[in-house]
């Protein structure tokens, strides 16, 4: 089928062309080969044999010693008893071994729960028994976390510790040396299908608890080789990981986008924003993958002369805003952004191959029938669609503000599209709309709301739920956002709605991270210019730093829940008072004025 090429602004969108082209070349062969990623790895390792596979402090492996290592997991699981479909509970800080342990044992059939290693107390209790893991294999370091809620743990629940721990929990590693390293055959242990289970990997739990999304054999190649076409990699690539390896994008995507093509890996446990350019520079790296406001966090950094001495070609990634994405280009010369949108247990994604700032993504014409999106018109008041008096939802019109949703397939056998749920079946039936333009159609709620410019380019907007009503407008936090970071002496702002008494809706507030140039009536001056009046916050809080989830999301949940109350909050508080058209700081007695609704607003 030809395809045509259009340019895109003043981009040249033959590099898109030959991304997507790359990306369905690679993907096509993968349902009939049937190869896994476990089995791929193993067949790489001969293939690659001494070249570097994963570099990281603590150790490294070429891709001979990662197959070998795999193949010890894989029979440590077949000696302990564990069969396909039961689940591996693994718990380790970003290094080498951690791929090893999950490609080990999903390759016997076991499914791995990637869990997040930030985690403690019961957040970390309830993230475990939603899979009712057979095995517990827990780094030494992490280790007196376990032993702190084993009483809320299974009791059957065997637990290894990987490394030395003075804790009575067996050591892993005289078991994984009492048996070989030799590539393991189908006779021992046939592979699992592709639509088996692989991993569970979990959300970020930014407003609740987390859930185990399931990842198929399949979703692991499909992402690793997309993301191989569409950055195009080989062995001469180096990715630059400082990403969650419990997370999908650091611990699949980047890694064996990179791997599966023979690449080199460089992990490294967190992001730095001091040491990142010396490492990228160092390691000799080719790609990076960032997450969130990770780029922000590079631009708001001192300059440094090392920051352009890289051989960076491509910066993958996604929540790079259109504020910070010319910034982060230039200052730090990057070649290429490849902009995306996904989700872990999402059933459709988007790429921005053109490089347009600040959009996620567009689907081309000629893939569009195999990607059915959908942007509905939502009630912001209800978080739900609106339905027509037929009963079925509206579609958005161009540059209309609605959710994303993505068709579900009717046929239990067609993989493209498929949602794969959650550990938790209600929890998977909530992501569920049904009825949506025709009796019996199914689609996948992403939670998301985007829109969509005249030309298909896609752009978030914000997340269903923090978008508020306010003096009858609907205010997007993500919107507010933007706007408040560009202003001066501002470094970060997380923006949310507060109820207040007595009056409609809600309230903007607005927690900011704030530098030596941050003057309050300036501040207030800037935002009145870019941001209408029903959008200005009207609590401002300033904090010292944001707490937020391993990939950056802030926490918001717990902004919310202490409102302006400044008996609950140590930070200074300000309000933006109508009688004197400037911010006050927020005391008792005008909280208590506020909170009677003596003070209109």
């Amino acid at each position: 089928m030809p395809i045509s090429v259009t340019k895109s602004g003043d981009v040249d969108s033959k590099f898109a062309r030959d991304a997507w082209i790359r990306a369905l070349a690679k993907t096509a062969p993968i349902a009939d080969r049937g190869e896994t990623l476990p089995e791929l790895i193993a067949r790489l390792s001969l293939e690659f044999g001494a070249a570097p596979a994963l570099l990281s402090a603590e150790a490294s492996m070429t891709y001979r010693q990662l197959g070998s290592r795999c193949h010890q997991y894989a029979r440590w699981g077949i000696s302990q008893g564990i069969f396909r479909g039961d689940a591996v509970a693994l718990l380790m800080p970003n290094c080498a071994e951690y791929l090893a342990v999950w490609l080990g044992l999903t390759r016997i059939g076991a499914v791995v729960a990637l869990v997040n290693s930030q985690l403690a107390g019961d957040v970390l209790a309830h993230s475990i028994n939603i899979v009712q893991p057979k095995f517990l294999i827990v780094g030494a370091d992490l280790a007196p976390r376990i032993a702190a809620i084993r009483p809320h743990l299974d009791k059957s629940l065997q637990c290894r510790v990987f490394g030395t721990s003075p804790l009575d929990i067996a050591s892993l590693g005289a078991e994984l040396a009492a048996v070989s390293s030799a590539p393991l055959s189908s006779s021992e242990r046939a592979a699992p299908p592709l639509d088996a289970t692989a991993l569970y990997i979990y959300t970020s739990g930014t407003t609740g608890l987390p859930k185990a999304a399931k990842v198929s054999h399949y979703r692991l190649m499909q992402w690793t080789h997309w993301f191989a076409g569409m950055m195009d990699t080989a062995p001469a690539d180096r990715m630059f990981n400082c990403l969650p390896l419990y997370h999908s994008i650091g611990g699949v995507v980047a890694t064996f986008a990179t791997l599966v093509s023979g690449g080199a890996v460089v992990i490294r446990p967190r992001f730095s924003a001091s040491d990142f350019w010396r490492d990228v520079r160092d390691e000799r790296c080719t790609l990076f993958q960032y997450i969130g406001e990770l780029c922000r966090y590079l631009v708001n950094s001192p300059h440094r002369p090392i920051e352009t001495e890289h051989s960076l070609r491509v910066a993958c990634g996604n929540g790079l805003r259109a504020d910070v994405w010319d910034a982060f280009k230039t200052r730090f010369k990057i070649p290429r952004i490849l902009e995306y949108y996904a989700s872990t247990e999402g059933n459709f994604s988007l790429y921005n191959c053109e490089g347009r700032p600040g959009a996620i993504g567009r689907i081309p014409p000629f893939l569009a029938g195999r990607l059915p999106v959908a942007l509905l018109k939502i009630d912001v008041d209800t978080s739900e669609p609106r339905r027509n008096a037929q009963g079925f939802c509206e579609r958005c019109a161009a540059d209309e503000i609605g959710e994303a949703v993505g068709l579900m397939p009717k046929a239990d056998g067609q993989r493209a599209g498929r949602f794969e749920g959650y550990a938790d079946p209600e929890a998977s039936q909530r992501k569920v709309l049904r009825n949506v333009f025709q009796e019996g159609d199914s689609w996948y709620r992403t939670g998301d709301l985007m829109r969509r410019d005249e030309r298909g380019f896609y752009y978030f907007v914000d997340r269903v739920g923090d978008t508020y009503r306010w003096k009858g407008e609907n205010v997007s936090t993500a919107e507010v956002s933007t706007a408040l970071t560009a202003c001066r002496g501002v470094i970060g702002a997380v923006v949310y709605g507060l109820g207040v008494p007595g009056a409609e809706g809600r309230a903007g507030a607005a927690a900011l991270q704030v530098n030596d140039e941050f003057d309050l009536a300036a501040f207030r001056a800037e935002a009145a210019l870019r941001l209408p009046p029903y959008a200005r916050p009207l609590f401002l809080r300033i904090v010292p730093m944001f707490d937020a989830t391993a990939t950056f999301k802030p926490r918001k949940q717990a902004l919310i829940q202490s409102g302006f109350d400044p008996k609950l909050i140590d930070d200074p508080l300000f309000f933006d008072d109508p009688r004197l058209q400037r911010y006050v700081a927020l005391d008792a007695a005008l909280f208590a004025e506020i909170s009677s609704g003596a003070l209109k607003i």
